[in-house]
């Protein structure tokens, strides 16, 4: 004989509605089925767990945008023989690096 219970009895009397692809969905199932967990269980620890840092890469990309234009200025105006100084080829470089590296971290949302 199967049980029933009361909706107003229930601790968990909310409903929360999202949009899966079938392969998601596949996936979030066979992960729950391998942990021995309900579905609700399974979502439930994964999303209140697990922590998602944010973070705003914008001023900083701005900033080191500047400084990059700073740094070509600076390039030119001791190539044209405006003046004699170091030569900072390298430092481009490694301002390039550290903004595709930047801009690669703020894609892998």
């Amino acid at each position: 004989m199967r049980r029933c219970i009361k909706i107003e009895n229930r601790n968990r009397n909310q409903t929360l509605s999202i949009r899966l692809t079938q392969a998601e969905k596949s996936a979030i199932c066979k992960k729950s089925k391998k942990a021995h967990l309900t579905l609700t269980e399974y979502i439930l620890k994964s999303s209140l767990h697990t922590e998602i840092k944010v973070i705003d890469l914008q001023p900083l990309l701005v900033e080191l945008k500047r400084i990059g234009n700073n740094l070509n200025q600076i390039t030119s105006k001791i190539n044209s023989g405006a003046f004699n100084s170091y030569n900072f080829s390298e430092m481009i470089a490694m301002q390039r690096k550290i903004y595709d590296a930047i801009i690669n971290l703020s894609e892998e949302k």
